[in-house]
């Protein structure tokens, strides 16, 4: 199963900004519509967003009442144009490629948190490098600016080192993986399955993976602003829906698999390894990623390291706050607080 829902923020700045301009002048933005229309929800390939099919498929939509048209994009980034042109109501896009929209002005709010990263990106290392402080002078190669990059130097900092310690190469997964498995890397920061695939192939281990940065890399639902105020009780029932299908996911989940992997055009096998790289958000999660916290389980916290991360590397406008981008009230009022 392909993933492809990390993309170079570089190439999204400049989208961004091109379509502030558009948005600014003739574009059509979309703004939910009115009560009864559907609600677009743009998603891509991503174990944690095929959930949004179950939802369809099972019957949560109708359940409560809401009509939700699921729109498939392919290309992760072609769903990040969609949003910020408004051509789509809310999309499943990560925390960090919130930020430059934000950071542009252009209104979103995460109401939903679908799931965190928890081991499908790694730092794949040859056998004979025993830890991050081994990478000292070694050539590690990832994606600049991307949250792969990012855990990376998150790995580096904990062991009292930063990217000078290291021959860092800039490079896409779909050369970074090739390149570890040919030897021409030390080390190489992937996601799955390219992250499986190094391993086996270049006869490599993981040595550093997102479970042990709990809450860097979430993912979530992401709605227009203009959405969220004109249709507000339209938004509750999508939450609610959300969680009524991971219910059900839970009591079902080998149907389930059966039923997502044949949307994600792969076998019920390689989909389960998929969500076992995930860790999917219920209710309690979500009242926890959205409180304030100093550690990467808040969403506050992280989206402001995320955010000087990339202020740093000249690919957002300064953010001396995330806090506007997060909207916990729907999550609050399914946990009935």
């Amino acid at each position: 199963m392909k993933k492809v829902r990390k993309t170079s923020l570089a190439l999204m700045l400049i989208v961004t900004m091109v379509l502030v301009a558009a948005c600014s002048g003739n574009a059509k933005n979309s703004d939910g519509g009115a009560a009864g229309d559907p609600i677009t929800i743009a998603l891509s390939p991503w174990p944690g967003w095929y959930m949004w099919y179950l939802v369809e498929e099972k019957g949560f939509f109708e359940k409560h009442d809401v009509n939700v048209k699921l729109e498939f994009f392919p290309v992760y980034s072609d769903s990040l144009q969609a949003i910020a042109a408004g051509k789509v109501d809310a999309n499943s896009q990560t925390l960090s490629d919130s930020l430059a929209p934000l950071s542009k002005g252009i209104g979103l709010k995460a109401v939903l948190v679908n799931d965190n990263s928890f081991g499908g990106d790694a730092i794949v290392s040859k056998p004979d490098i025993n830890s991050i402080k081994d990478l000292k002078g070694k050539t590690v190669a990832t994606e600049l600016g991307t949250v792969d990059h990012l855990l990376l130097l998150t790995a580096l900092a904990e062991n009292g080192m930063d990217e000078k310690d290291i021959k860092f190469v800039n490079m896409t997964v779909n050369d970074a993986g090739p390149a570890f498995i040919s030897g021409n890397t030390d080390a190489s920061v992937l996601w799955e399955p390219f992250q499986t695939t190094a391993v086996k192939e270049g006869k490599g281990k993981v040595l550093y993976s997102s479970k042990e940065t709990p809450g860097l890399i979430p993912d979530l639902l992401v709605f227009r602003e203009s959405v969220v105020e004109k249709r507000p009780e339209d938004v509750q029932k999508i939450v609610d829906a959300w969680f009524d299908a991971l219910a059900w996911y839970e009591d079902n989940q080998e149907e389930a698999i059966k039923l997502l992997a044949d949307k994600a055009e792969t076998t019920p096998e390689d989909f389960k390894l998929g969500l076992d790289s995930i860790k999917l958000f219920g209710v309690d999660d979500n009242i926890k990623a959205f409180e304030k916290g100093e550690d990467y389980t808040s969403l506050s916290y992280t989206g402001k390291k995320t955010a000087d991360f990339l202020y740093n590397l000249d690919m957002v406008d300064k953010l001396d706050s995330v806090d506007e981008l997060f909207d916990p009230s729907f999550i609050n009022k399914r946990a009935g607080k």
